[in-house]
């Protein structure tokens, strides 16, 4: 090694550094993959402790025991989230034979005008109804496994929100914890860090929630301006996508474009269009600026691939924790820049 030129000896470090912390990272990755029925509740339940958390602080404060606390907090969005379920299921089921009726016309209208072109809906139907045949052992075998998916998903739902109660009711337990599973040298290191990631990934469930429920909110009033039908469940498909950034937003809004468009017609579309785009637009340049500014700020291109390489490895819920555990991530750098990249200009 000393026979090479001290650029190439550092190239090599460099190297080796990433090396090491890409197996690290993958081998984490394939573990977390591995035993994901125990992992993904606990990445969810301190989420769901990150969002949260002021609120059981403040009941702490009103001199409100930590377990009446945290059971009341668990309790409380066990409610909201119930009755906006309750909301959402309702109002699809009111508007939801209209919204499919409307939808099948739109096909419809679309195999007409590639019926010149040799397509017609005869066409269509016979071959779906082939490809119905071909695919039925499949289909049945997918209802099967989709039934045991829906099994793990409420059981993971389920101890996720005990996590949470517990996780909420210990706060004040867990920097003890650390330091006692650290070595002492490094326990100041590793509680700082810890805090910081926390802390980041507070920051960002809070203002995505904030920014979720403003554009939810413009949206489905927008939609009911335009008389568009599901309003209510749309406005409830952007909120729920605005946790998966960008991505989650666009999906949602072309979902919310394409029943105008079936129901009402293409000028009404274009109408959605607009709203869509304008609540987006009010996105990106007002709330993430000023609501998010405290938080880890990511650059679009990097959440991009974030939510890509979340969603390969563990699909929707991959895409949807890829992001706060980024920010986490980015969390613990700024703290480690902090402690240590201060300290060069001294030594120098």
């Amino acid at each position: 090694m000393q026979l090479l030129p001290d650029p190439v000896r550092r190239l090599a470090a460099w190297c080796a550094v990433v090396l090491l912390v890409a197996g690290v990272v993958y081998v984490g990755i394939r573990l977390a993959v591995e035993f994901r029925t125990a992992v993904v509740p606990v990445l969810l339940a301190l989420l769901g402790t990150a969002l949260l958390g002021p609120m059981h602080r403040r009941l702490v404060k009103a001199r409100v025991n930590r377990s009446i606390a945290a059971a009341v907090t668990c309790v409380a969005v066990v409610a909201v989230v119930g009755g906006a379920v309750y909301i959402v299921v309702a109002a699809l089921i009111d508007t939801g034979d209209q919204i499919v009726a409307s939808l099948k016309q739109a096909a419809e209208s679309l195999a007409e005008h590639f019926g010149a072109a040799g397509t017609s809906l005869d066409d269509l139907a016979s071959n779906a109804r082939e490809l119905l045949t071909k695919f039925g052992g499949t289909a049945a075998s997918g209802v099967i496994s989709g039934v045991s998916v829906v099994g793990e998903t409420i059981a993971i739902a389920v101890l996720a929100l005990f996590l949470v109660f517990f996780f909420l009711r210990d706060s004040d337990q867990a920097a003890g914890t650390l330091r006692a599973l650290v070595p002492r040298g490094a326990a100041d290191t590793a509680e700082a860090m810890a805090r910081r990631a926390f802390e980041a990934v507070e920051g960002f469930m809070r203002g995505t929630t904030f920014i979720a429920l403003i554009d939810a909110l413009c949206i489905t009033v927008g939609l009911l301006v335009l008389d568009v039908p599901g309003a209510v469940g749309l406005g409830a498909l952007v909120f729920v996508g605005a946790y998966i950034p960008y991505l989650g937003a666009f999906l949602s809004g072309a979902v919310a474009v394409l029943v105008a468009l079936a129901d009402r017609g293409f000028v009404i579309a274009l109408w959605a269009l607009g709203v869509v785009l304008a609540v987006q637009v009010l996105e990106g340049h007002v709330l993430q600026p000023m609501i998010q500014s405290r938080t880890v700020q990511m650059h679009p291109a990097l959440v991009m691939v974030t939510i890509t390489a979340g969603a390969s490895v563990a699909g929707i819920l991959g895409m949807l924790l890829a992001v706060p555990l980024t920010a986490a991530a980015f969390g613990v750098v700024q703290e480690l820049r902090t402690r240590y990249g201060s300290a060069e200009p001294s030594d120098a």
